[in-house]
């Protein structure tokens, strides 16, 4: 089959169209013939050297999320057949013609939604539906903070705390990517520079309920500002650093909670709990369009290096998807 390799670290020239083995399908895992698979962050800094792939997944295949047809199954699968569409997760090795998974790491893709747009919303709503109701605990009425709003994840949080009924705020590098994001739900527009003086006077001095923060250290102590007493901050990146001094007291006034969280590094078992509440929640409102796949830019396989490129330079609002013809 063909395969992005990621032939040493590096900048992202170092990616490769190769030939490699075919893995077969085993146990209760499915081979699936890969379609379309999003860039993600964690493919870039894979490829850099930074972020290694989990063991057991491939090393020097990027790929996180894929969508695709089920090729062959394992002899103990019993949830799919041949020929159905599906989505899912990977902890790498989805920047190729196929790959093997768990088949608890499926989902069917709706009738309305092509391989393209599937191809981008596995990691992207898997990871904004986690961070926002299982660690985060919003609430329906809650106000909330999203930093990143023009990044996949961004764009599948604004959405999902919409449809809940929150009040969304957010940030993001540039105004236009902020205006992009209102049509899918993003209530007040800020600058990334005083966004805590800018919530406090939107919210009467009440602050959000919660902050959902891919930057980090530059970030924390505007994000605790902009909280209200007992509020949550759920970090999913640290793009701006990860080394922070924390006013303890202010932490302590507000009995503000926080906590990190990745989905790349977690267990089958937890993976597999994901997957099911996504299945539930947000599946039927990417079925009826109330949420969708925000798709910046396709590219075909043997383009994955500028896809990379995009991706480190900003370019994108939504998703950049990988066809695998």
């Amino acid at each position: 089959m063909r395969a992005a390799i990621i032939t040493r670290p590096g900048k992202p020239d170092v990616l490769e169209i190769q030939q490699v083995e075919t893995p077969e399908p085993v146990g209760d895992y499915v081979r699936v013939r890969v379609r379309a698979s999003g860039i993600n962050r964690a493919d870039t800094a894979q490829r850099a050297g930074h972020y290694p792939a989990p063991p057991g997944w491939p090393a020097n295949i990027p790929g996180m999320e894929f969508a695709g047809e089920v090729d062959a199954v394992g002899p103990l699968v019993r949830l799919w057949k041949p020929g159905q569409r599906v989505m899912g997760l990977a902890g790498g090795g989805a920047q190729a013609e196929y790959i093997v998974v768990h088949e608890g790491l499926l989902v069917a893709i709706p009738d309305n939604l092509d391989f393209v747009q599937a191809g981008g919303i596995p990691e992207v709503f898997m990871t904004a539906h986690d961070a926002l109701f299982t660690q985060g605990g919003l609430q329906m009425g809650e106000r909330i903070l999203i930093h990143a709003a023009g990044s996949g994840v961004g764009t599948a949080a604004i959405q999902l705390a919409h449809a809940t009924g929150a009040a969304t705020f957010g940030t993001a590098r540039t105004p236009d990517k902020l205006e992009r994001a209102k049509p899918l739900g993003l209530d007040y527009a800020l600058s990334n520079q005083d966004f805590a003086a800018a919530v406090q006077r939107l919210t009467s001095n009440q602050g959000v309920h919660m902050v959902l923060d891919f930057i980090g250290a530059p970030y924390l102590q505007q994000n605790l500002e902009a909280l209200t007493p007992w509020g949550r901050i759920v970090f999913l990146s640290t793009l701006g650093g990860a080394q922070a001094n924390i006013n303890i007291s202010l932490l302590m006034g507000k009995r503000i909670s926080m906590r990190g969280c990745t989905l790349r590094s977690r267990t089958l078992e937890e993976k597999l709990a994901v997957t099911r509440r996504f299945a539930t929640s947000v599946l039927p409102l990417l079925a009826n369009g109330t949420v969708k796949p925000i798709i910046d830019q396709v590219y075909p396989l043997e383009q994955i290096a500028e896809a990379h490129r995009a991706m480190e330079e900003n370019r994108n609002f939504g998703k950049l998807i990988l066809r695998v013809d």
